[in-house]
């Protein structure tokens, strides 16, 4: 049996993205919040014609605040900055500077892959599943995933402003999506 790698990062077209919300009584004056990771690989080993592993780890310090939705103010690239600087400081990033998720058990479902592993964020591990999307394109496949994380479940305490006025919510969505040749 042929063991097959294929590896996927940010120089691939592929995009790993966070999104956040805003809550609390003066929620309208926060953004919501694209974040896209800009240093991020993942790694699926295939056995055969079955994928048997996935493991990817992202660079906390790599975040990038690419878009800020809602607000009294646009997002601009100061404010942009500060919401970084921000992000990095909530994910402790100098102690905790990788977000990891291997996946070791692998199942085919109608429309692609059932990924079940562990996700480690701030140095705490959970159990977490993914559902994979695989399109078949002719030449390729679209590959595309969702998934909702609680921070709090990492030990992670979402920012917030106005003494609680303005947060982050908890639960914040990420996004992962990709094209894969089909071998010639």
């Amino acid at each position: 049996m042929t063991t097959t790698h294929w590896t996927f990062g940010p120089s691939d077209d592929a995009v790993l993205e966070i999104q956040t919300g805003v809550t609390g009584k003066a929620a309208k004056m926060g953004h919501r919040l694209t974040i896209a990771m800009t240093r991020w690989r993942a790694v699926v080993d295939w056995s055969g014609e079955e994928p048997a592993s996935l493991e990817l780890t992202a660079d906390v310090d790599s975040l990038d605040v690419v878009d800020g939705q809602g607000g009294v103010t646009p997002l601009l690239g100061p404010e942009k900055v500060v919401a970084r600087l921000n992000a990095l400081k909530t994910f402790d990033a100098k102690r905790f500077p990788q977000i990891t998720f291997r996946a070791d058990d692998i199942t085919a479902i109608d429309n692609g892959f059932r990924l079940d592993g562990t996700l480690e964020i701030h140095g705490e591990s959970r159990d977490h599943s993914v559902h994979l999307r695989v399109k078949d394109e002719e030449r390729a496949w679209r590959l595309s995933a969702e998934s909702t994380v609680r921070q709090s479940d990492f030990g992670i305490k979402p920012y917030s402003q106005m003494l609680g006025a303005m947060k982050v919510v908890d639960e914040v969505s990420i996004a992962f999506s990709a094209t894969r040749a089909k071998p010639s």
